[in-house]
């Protein structure tokens, strides 16, 4: 069986789970930028949750497919449409040979995941079938998909039609959105006026907001401590000796935008970072289109911890849900 790809959308990428282990090399995490949303599809058609599918950005692709096959589209809100009829979201629906897959203009949210019973079957690199574009590693010849296409899909059930994923169980940003973060090792470089502006300011989603990371403007300037400049850093005030960037990072170049470092970012650099989102709230920023308000939210690690075990159980029961 084949997905043959007749339009590309804006960006579609074969994404996964990632491909931990390697950021030390200076090689990302990647996989989708809403992994909850990929387990969810993967979950629905009768895949493993780290199966490959697709994920598309603002403009679904036009897809038609060689063979009959269980199809999950899950994430953002953009109707699903099987030869023109439209279809629900966040359910396993079944294809037949012959038919076209499309999609509707975004209601809501950023990214669709799209998942194919059976899984996008490209080779594995780096233990992943992510796409990490940058690199031209992984996914589809190492690059988003262009028309004409054909993506191989490994053998799958199509026992699942018809599942679906209750509302209660979907997730997506608030508006304003929170983002909740932990202060980091250089929260000590911002005046006290500038901590208290960085977590009460409402920021926006800037147009520069892609897989490698997220700015946001509209806040107030951030105002640095005076310090003479550290042998090895560079001349700005925002600047560091290099450093380690944690997934997540929140850096500030110049103290004026924060960014948000997310699935394909760099590995370390220059720039000090005020802190760091929590791992609980890493999928809501992928489903946040630009001039979207977005508040930081001031977290201690043991809510962080907290977050993080809610999130681990909203997991499981997803997981019970659709267990076969």
């Amino acid at each position: 069986m084949a997905i043959k790809v007749v339009h590309h959308g804006l960006s579609t990428t074969v994404q996964d789970l990632g491909r931990p282990g390697y950021f030390h090399l200076g090689i990302p995490l990647g996989g989708a930028m809403d992994r909850y949303a990929m387990r969810a599809a993967n979950l629905l058609v009768g895949n493993d949750e780290s199966a490959a599918g697709l994920e598309a950005v603002f403009v679904g692709p036009q897809l038609e497919f060689t063979a009959d096959a269980l199809v999950a589209v899950t994430g953002a809100a953009m109707p699903v449409k099987l030869d023109g009829a439209e279809q629900p979201g966040w359910t396993a629906l079944k294809v037949k040979a012959g038919q076209t897959l499309t999609f509707d203009f975004l209601e809501s949210g950023a990214r669709i995941c799209i998942a194919v019973s059976g899984g996008i079957d490209v080779p594995v690199q780096l233990g992943s079938r992510s796409t990490y574009p940058i690199g031209a590693l992984g996914g589809y010849k190492g690059r988003p998909l262009q028309p004409g296409d054909e993506l191989p899909v490994g053998d799958g059930s199509l026992s699942h039609e018809g599942r679906s994923v209750d509302k209660s169980l979907r997730r997506q940003p608030g508006t304003p959105a929170e983002l909740r973060a932990l202060p980091g090792l250089y929260w000590h470089r911002l005046t006290e006026a500038s901590k208290e502006t960085f977590f009460s300011d409402e920021w926006k989603v800037a147009n520069e907001a892609d897989r490698m990371g997220y700015r946001f403007k509209g806040g107030r300037k951030l105002d640095l401590v005076e310090r003479g400049q550290p042998f090895g850093a560079g001349s700005d005030p925002s600047n560091i000796v290099d450093s380690r960037y944690p997934y997540g990072s929140i850096q500030v170049p110049g103290g004026t935008e924060p960014i948000i470092l997310h699935r394909d970012a760099v590995s370390g650099g220059g720039y000090f970072m005020v802190g760091t989102i929590i791992a609980a709230d890493m999928d809501l920023i992928g489903q946040l289109q630009p001039h979207t308000p977005t508040r930081f939210v001031k977290v201690n690690m043991d809510q962080a911890l907290a977050a993080r075990a809610d999130e681990a159980r909203r997991l499981e029961r997803l997981r019970a849900s659709l267990k076969s």
